[in-house]
């Protein structure tokens, strides 16, 4: 689907800097100095993908005492998450946009706690695998900014997809847990949805998820 552009979008984002974090890149080690009245040891939790920002919002405003941060490279996309929460924005929620491929950037060695991939592109064609954000690139670059007992929680509705980011995972010295192949049957409580979700989810759809970390030793 193509993305339809909104040239308004960068100015209008500009007028919440209190969400819409400025110079993200600048900011790589000193996030959580960013969440004020926030425990500065507080969990920091990032969404890489955020799209329309309806799942970190929620994830905000359900857990007061973590730092959430939704990473998403389309400032089109993004602005509708800023709208979703301009006139009350949580306090402990940051919004930037950045492209993930330069996350080691954005972020220090160790500085996160959790990522969240949501629904991210599927790719299906294999000469596009390594723009698949669970590709092994990825994952060596999401190890280097996640504490050495940080997670992945992992969303999709796509099968094959969540086939690769198993064996992609394995191959990376991954271990798992809470692995689900039909989320919504599962019994699973507290799970909060993204858009995509509830669309698939409203279908019939099958939604894959599963909780992965690093496990001690090199691969």
């Amino acid at each position: 689907m193509r993305l339809r552009k909104k040239p308004w979008a960068k100015e209008y984002m500009g007028k919440f800097p209190e969400l819409v974090t400025d110079q993200p890149y600048e900011k790589r080690g000193k996030w959580r100095t960013l969440f004020p009245g926030t425990d500065p040891d507080a969990p920091l939790h990032v969404e890489i993908g955020t799209g329309k920002g309806r799942f970190i919002t929620e994830m905000a405003m359900a857990y007061p005492d973590r730092c959430f941060i939704g990473v998403e490279k389309h400032s089109s996309v993004l602005v509708t998450g800023v709208q979703r929460v301009e006139e009350n924005p949580p306090p402990n929620l940051k919004l930037i946009e950045a492209d993930v491929k330069h996350i080691e950037e954005l972020f220090d060695e160790g500085e996160i706690d959790r990522l969240y991939i949501n629904f991210t592109d599927p790719w299906p064609k294999k000469r596009h695998a390594k723009r698949r954000l669970t590709h092994p690139d990825f994952l060596n670059k999401y190890r280097t900014v996640l504490k050495s007992d940080g997670e992945i929680h992992f969303k999709t509705d796509n099968q094959g997809l969540f086939e690769y980011s198993l064996a992609s995972m394995s191959q990376t010295g991954m271990a798992f847990q809470n692995v689900s192949l039909d989320l919504h049957n599962s019994g699973m409580e507290e799970n909060i949805m993204t858009e995509y979700e509830e669309k698939f989810a409203s279908l019939g759809m099958r939604i894959y998820r599963l909780e992965s970390w690093y496990s001690e030793g090199e691969f």
